[in-house]
């Protein structure tokens, strides 16, 4: 039987509004899309209602048919988190890219370090949930639009660390590599696989299940917000942080110049003048603001927020990381067990190399009460006070206290994920 045309014009109509609906980047819905039914089922007494009760009467589907699920780490410089990349990297059946939003900063703000500015930030943050967008999607020619020079048929040499990333220098993407080459340190990498082909690289991720994305330069998970709740993904977000006097330790002996006037108070214990004092107190105000929303549970990040302080993972990282898989709902595959197991137990001169994974973690996340002066952590336990309390770090009451190992500065916590 053949539909009337006006029912043949509503389900146009019904069309082009699923349609729109499914393109929107902001919507706060799920989005579902109902069938179209065969023309025999049409008769001529559908009525004006026809669209909404195709859609309650057929089930519906989501509109991420592949169920990919998409990991973003979110966390700060020096707080652990390209440890905790390695532990979505060693995966077999996961995509890793490291710091892609490096490009970003670096092609529109250079100086966004510096800068203090709402309008800079806000360009970060736009082009930023931008490529992170077309990243999950597996379009990695949008990274070509901030890499310089431009890439040539898609080809470049100028991805940033790109042998961090194991697809990055596994085949398809570098063919170059045999079975010895399956451990290879991040510069061999360069060396062997030569330039990288984008093409390549968009297919590898393609061939892989899920998508994980470390990232040290979006501030907080509200930031993020546009992209949990995009239909067209599966974002869910672990957020890393550690204690404030932890990474201010290891950032003033990481970036000696950028934080020379730390150290000549740590030296002489006199405090400079001109000490630019929100290199701590940005990272606990973007700590704060972020766990706050996280905590607080708002309804679009159920089922997409993992609250894990850097402490947990370094004592008991076998524990934590199966936690985190756990709530990701993605299989931990023995690549990942045994990568834990010959990276969590260095030597001292393991751990050379500043952006190395290989040291012991327990010692490693309690090294920071050696490496300060009293002075300066009692100034920081003082200006990021709330996020200490909020997080479970605990306040050494004098020097003697401070470098007493067997007394905890790290609370039992158990920050349950939002499910």
């Amino acid at each position: 039987m053949q539909c009337s045309w006006k029912a043949v014009l509503l389900l146009a109509l019904a069309s082009i509004a699923i349609q729109y609906t499914a393109i929107r980047t902001f919507t706060a819905k799920s989005f579902h899309s109902c069938p179209i039914p065969n023309p025999v089922n049409c008769s001529l007494s559908q009525d004006t209602d026809v669209a909404d009760r195709l859609c309650d009467e057929n089930p519906t589907f989501p509109y991420n048919l592949s169920r990919k699920t998409h990991v973003l780490i979110l966390a700060t410089t020096r707080s652990g988190s390209s440890f905790v990349g390695q532990l979505f990297n060693q995966h077999f059946d996961v995509f890793y890219l490291f710091e892609p939003l490096y490009h970003v900063q670096y092609t529109l703000i250079p100086k966004l370090t510096q800068s203090k500015s709402t309008t800079d930030r806000r360009v970060m943050l736009g082009a930023s949930r931008d490529l992170l967008r077309s990243l999950y999607d597996c379009d990695l020619y949008f990274l070509e639009n901030y890499i310089k020079p431009q890439p040539v048929n898609h080809t470049t040499d100028r991805l940033f660390r790109r042998g961090a990333s194991k697809a990055l220098c596994s085949p398809p993407v570098c063919e170059s590599l045999g079975t010895v080459d399956l451990h290879l340190e991040e510069g061999d990498c360069v060396k062997k696989c030569g330039t990288l082909n984008l093409t390549l690289a968009t297919e590898s991720c393609r061939e892989h299940g899920h998508v994980a994305i470390k990232t040290v330069r979006v501030p907080e998970v509200n930031d993020l917000r546009a992209l949990v709740e995009d239909p067209r993904l599966n974002l869910k977000v672990i957020q890393l942080v550690r204690d404030p006097r932890g990474i201010l330790a290891s950032r003033s002996e990481t970036f000696r110049d950028t934080y020379r006037l730390w150290r000549i108070w740590d030296g002489t214990g006199r405090k400079p003048y001109n000490l630019d004092v929100t290199q701590l107190t940005t990272v606990c105000e973007d700590f704060w603001n972020s766990v706050s929303t996280g905590l607080n549970r708002p309804p679009w990040l159920k089922g997409k927020y993992m609250l894990v302080r850097y402490e947990d993972l370094a004592r008991n990282p076998m524990k934590k990381t199966e936690e985190i898989y756990d709530f990701l709902g993605i299989p931990m595959d023995s690549n990942v067990e045994r990568w834990i197991q010959n990276n969590t137990r260095g030597d001292r001169s393991s751990s050379k190399h500043k952006y190395g994974t290989v040291r012991n973690s327990a010692a490693t996340a309690e090294k920071w009460r050696f490496r300060l002066s009293y002075e300066i952590v009692a100034f920081t336990q003082h200006a990021c006070q709330q996020v200490l309390a909020q997080l479970g770090y605990k306040t050494a009451a004098s020097e003697e206290e401070l470098k007493n190992l067997s007394i905890s500065l790290v609370e039992e916590r158990d920050f349950l994920p939002f499910s």
